[in-house]
């Protein structure tokens, strides 16, 4: 809205020219997010409370350790903070003219209230498993086919069905009716990815802000058409607004840190994660680096991947593999503390995350 109300008045006031560049306004998105979560971070975790009672997030039936029965109590549901800083943000400093923004929105906002209703679930039925895998699986391929066709039909020319390789400049994957299929996937893989690693106390919320950091660069450069010709990436039109959405994740994302920082005051719960990871795997969609999200989130891919190997061995051999899946919960078994693993699994993402950036320039 500021850049439609403020931009076409540059000519009168050079000052709010500023409001025509991208690299400003995403700036502008950051502060807005934080300051978002900062102010009503506070009356919206007493509200949280007030509706969900003493008992709090539901603790899973295998988590009997002290540990796990200190967070008795805590909250969840504190992805509604990120989400309603991230959205007043984004309509705030984005181009509403934009598909690829809407089109990102909608998965953000569809995965949100899908994980809000389990959320909702697990606190009033106090049961920690929620809306069932089925169900909730299969809401997210619908969600996630509306937005991977509408995002094909934004893209132009012959990307609109591919997938470009990373490494390679010329090498695109014409998966024709199929890409949809795949995007769905991207977008529904991240999203439980995202969920999946959200088991300790600012575990996932970090390595969400990184890669978020990571694709406002990637969505800036492929929507330049001048940094994309330099780099010899497949530039995307318009996909350059999506660095203002990935810098009001950031700011939100930040905000909700300071109150999950351990020991955590809210969790962001389902409503947090599945909303965090299906914005992730959209804005890699549309601007064709979805296997590059897969080393830039592999922290991610590991969380998901230790979960596949511990059910495939124990339903092969019934042996498991780790003491506990996900991954984070193995360390838990080992004798580590929470904020060993917490800042270790942090320092894995950064570097993963550094990797898949390396990808840009080696071509």
């Amino acid at each position: 809205m500021l850049f439609l109300a403020l931009a076409p008045l540059s000519t009168d006031f050079i000052l709010f020219n500023l409001f025509r560049y991208i690299t400003f306004r995403s700036g502008g998105a950051v502060v807005t997010a934080l300051f978002i979560c900062l102010f009503f971070g506070p009356a919206m975790i007493r509200w949280l409370k007030r509706i969900q009672g003493k008992d709090g997030q539901p603790i899973r039936t295998d988590m009997t350790d002290a540990h796990a029965i200190a967070k008795r109590g805590t909250p969840t549901m504190g992805g509604v903070m990120i989400l309603s800083a991230f959205t007043i943000s984004t309509l705030l400093w984005a181009d509403p003219r934009n598909g690829f923004v809407w089109a990102v929105l909608l998965v953000t906002a569809g995965f949100g209230a899908l994980g809000m209703v389990d959320d909702w679930l697990k606190v009033s039925k106090r049961n920690p498993k929620g809306i069932s895998a089925r169900q909730k699986f299969l809401a997210q391929m619908a969600i996630g086919l509306v937005a991977a066709y509408w995002i094909g039909h934004l893209t132009r020319g012959p990307l609109s069905d591919t997938v470009a390789i990373p490494f390679f400049k010329d090498v695109l994957v014409d998966l024709g009716w199929g890409f949809p299929i795949f995007a769905m996937l991207v977008m529904v893989g991240a999203s439980n990815a995202v969920n999946l690693t959200d088991g300790l106390d600012g575990l996932a919320i970090v390595p969400v802000m990184i890669a978020a950091g990571c694709f406002a660069l990637i969505a800036y450069l492929v929507g330049n058409t001048v940094f994309a010709n330099y780099l010899q990436l497949h530039y995307v039109a318009g996909t350059g607004e999506l660095a203002v959405l990935c810098g009001a994740l950031i700011g939100s994302a930040l905000g909700f840190l300071w109150f999950n920082a351990p020991p955590a005051s809210v969790f962001m719960g389902d409503t947090g994660s599945l909303a965090l990871g299906g914005s992730l795997g959209a804005m890699a969609v549309a601007t064709k680096h979805e296997i590059v999200l897969a080393i830039v989130g592999g922290l991610f891919v590991l969380e998901t991947l230790s979960v596949v190997v511990q059910v495939a061995s124990f339903k092969l051999t019934g042996k498991r593999v780790f003491r506990m899946a996900p991954l984070h919960h193995h360390f838990e078994r080992k004798g580590w503390a929470e904020p060993q693993i917490v800042i270790r699994f942090w320092i894995i993402a950064l570097v993963l995350a550094l990797a898949g950036l390396s990808t840009l320039k080696i071509r």
